[in-house]
């Protein structure tokens, strides 16, 4: 997993609450085995019309938006179901950063087991940010993981919370498998002076 410790990009604005998994990835594009891919048909929806063709006024076809590597979007973002292909287009189409006054607890715990960032802010603090992105305020955000802070550049600066143990992890670059190699060692240790008979049967003898 990349670690994260500053990001900087291009924030792109999705004012929409209860964005729900299928929305992020519909169910007929989840056959593919690998976790890459997914990025081409993430929100196909919304992006793409009955033919297949572009929508031009989905914020994601705008010239001013589709190369955005931060996400801006409404409440209960990543609600419905338990899907971890959600943060793998998310992340495939190159998004490091998702930030919304809240997220689905499964959807935000799969953020950072991904290597995406998802930051909770006030309601207020996220409709300030939609009106100067807007306006023309706010086009670039920094997000200063290490600092816990927000900031375009131009005025706006906000911090931000997050778990230790999350924050460590992202900053590290380590997903749950890494966690624990890290014990790799004494992992090794312990099967080696297990009895020979747990090491050939899963279960003891009986």
């Amino acid at each position: 997993m990349q670690p994260m410790r500053q990001h900087t990009g291009r924030v792109t604005p999705l004012d929409r609450a209860n964005v729900d998994t299928d929305q992020i990835i519909p169910k007929q594009f989840l056959k593919r085995i690998e976790r890459t891919g997914f990025g081409q048909y993430l929100f196909y929806n919304w992006r793409f019309d009955e033919q297949g063709n572009p929508d031009p006024d989905f914020e994601l076809n705008q010239d001013a938006y589709k190369d955005g590597s931060i996400l801006l979007a409404g409440s209960n973002f990543g609600c419905g179901s338990s899907r971890e292909h959600a943060p793998w287009a998310l992340l495939d189409y190159g998004f490091r950063v998702i930030i919304a006054p809240s997220f689905a607890d499964i959807f935000y715990n799969n953020c950072f087991k991904n290597g995406i960032l998802p930051v909770k802010l006030p309601e207020e603090t996220v409709r300030t940010l939609f009106a100067r992105i807007e306006s023309g305020e706010t086009v670039d955000l920094t997000v200063d993981l290490e600092a816990c802070r927000i900031d375009d550049g131009n005025g706006f600066s906000v911090s931000f919370e997050v778990d230790p143990y999350r924050r460590h992890c992202l900053l590290e670059g380590l997903d749950d498998t890494a966690v624990t190699l890290q014990q790799e060692d004494r992992i090794a240790k312990y099967e080696a002076n297990r009895p020979a008979y747990y090491r050939i049967h899963p279960e003891p003898v009986k």
